[in-house]
């Protein structure tokens, strides 16, 4: 040992002896009101324990999510914020979409379409879309492969947004391509 290392070593035993005498001299003079405090933190920390064993649990009751019921039978349930969600493989990568049936075609965000593997550095934006903001540039794709639980399309048409966005929009085109859509109070269904 160095002579600063000895030096760090005492000035560190010195520290702990007066912190921990001044702790024990206050523990002892206010002993109810210390082990309240204990048991207080004690149960804050048996707290946070639970929620992040029991976070699996907290997280589907809060983010439910959609569920093959069938071979051709999705399942999907309201979120929270009153929209349903749904999680596609698209070009074998997952993202999640809104289903809205006010959009015409499946809108990806720049983020998912890269996500996706689709090159949108050097993409041409010469469609347009009314959209709530007013309207926007939109760049014509498609997508090699889409897997929606079970069910596999190829060749899909889609479009790259030019302006910035929440998440992608899974729109009526797709959606029309099922046999059966059932839409009640608090969920969706969808059946080929």
């Amino acid at each position: 040992m160095t002579g600063d290392d000895i030096g760090q070593l005492v000035y560190l035993v010195l520290l702990l002896t007066v912190v921990g005498g001044y702790v024990m001299f206050d523990f002892r003079r206010n002993l109810s009101r210390r082990l309240q405090q204990l048991a207080i933190w004690a149960l804050i920390f048996l707290g946070v324990l639970a929620a992040v064993g029991l976070w699996a649990d907290i997280r589907s009751t809060v983010l439910p999510s959609q569920k093959v019921i069938a071979e051709n039978r999705i399942e999907v349930p309201k979120a929270p914020d009153g929209h349903f969600y749904l999680t596609a493989k698209v070009n074998g990568k997952p993202i999640r979409f809104i289903v809205d049936t006010g959009a015409t075609t499946i809108a990806l965000s720049r983020e998912d379409a890269r996500k996706a593997g689709i090159n949108t550095s050097d993409m041409a934006f010469i469609g347009r879309a009314s959209t709530a903001n007013g309207m926007i540039r939109t760049a014509p794709v498609r997508l090699a492969t889409m897997d929606l639980g079970p069910i596999h399309d190829t060749n899909v048409p889609a479009s790259v947004n030019a302006a910035e966005m929440d998440g992608s929009l899974l729109g009526m085109t797709y959606l029309s391509k099922f046999a059966r859509i059932e839409l009640s109070a608090d969920k969706l269904i969808l059946e080929r």
